[in-house]
């Protein structure tokens, strides 16, 4: 397979939420009325949400299935409350995974008094069906990854200093989102919100171009960049 280094900007994402309620959403992904044949998914990953939420605002409760859901706060606090008893208010440094099973409901909501950013990644599980979990890391650290072994996928958490260079992992699939900063990747440089989709490049690494702060997934060989499972 020839490598794949699929750049995506910060400004090409489709819009959405709904602003006059206090929420803008970001979608990287082919989403709701954005639909997009040649862009619904890459690897695992169906979508990568950035969701700002004013003081207040939120998503009331709705209903997701066969869909793995983890969430990386970025600024502000997020309340989180599910149809399984969990409820958890989500910081900057936690990773959030709702695995949805055969079917959960949930609420998000800014209850805090500072705006809310956040970015929400769905995820294919390799067999849908079974019950629902929960799991929230406080302050993971960035030597640690959280692997969500029902997609095939781990995530990375790196922060990189200006001028620190970080190897990616060596996957058939790899999705890099840059929270903060700006970074090279070979010829191309990245910068906040964007985003890049790598596949089959086994020695990639990047630069820090400032002080930058990273998501990676690594996704094994049991998914395909555009379709279900293998």
């Amino acid at each position: 397979m020839e490598p794949v280094i699929d750049v995506r900007r910060s400004a090409d994402r489709y819009p959405g939420g709904e602003p006059d309620a206090g929420i803008e959403s970001f979608h990287a992904f082919s989403f709701g009325p954005h639909y997009d044949p040649d862009n619904l998914r890459f690897g695992s990953i169906l979508a990568c949400n950035e969701e700002h939420l004013a003081p207040g605002a939120g998503f009331a409760e709705h209903p997701h299935s066969h869909t793995e859901i983890v969430t990386w706060v970025i600024s502000g606090e997020l309340t989180h409350r599910d149809s399984t008893g969990h409820e958890s208010v989500v910081h900057p440094g936690d990773v959030q995974h709702l695995s949805s099973g055969g079917g959960v409901r949930h609420v998000e909501r800014n209850d805090g008094i500072k705006p809310l950013v956040f970015l929400q990644m769905w995820l294919a599980p390799l067999s849908p069906g079974g019950d629902p979990t929960y799991d929230v890391v406080h302050g993971i650290a960035d030597s640690t990854p959280y692997d969500v072994p029902a997609a095939g996928a781990t995530l990375h958490i790196r922060r990189l200093a200006d001028g620190e260079r970080t190897e990616l992992p060596s996957a058939p699939h790899l999705y890099v989102h840059v929270i903060r900063g700006e970074v090279r990747l070979h010829d191309k440089d990245l910068r906040q919100g964007d985003a890049v989709r790598i596949a089959g490049e086994p020695d990639a690494e990047m630069l820090a171009l400032s002080g930058a702060h990273l998501l990676i997934w690594e996704m094994g060989a049991g998914t395909l960049p555009g379709g279900g499972p293998e």
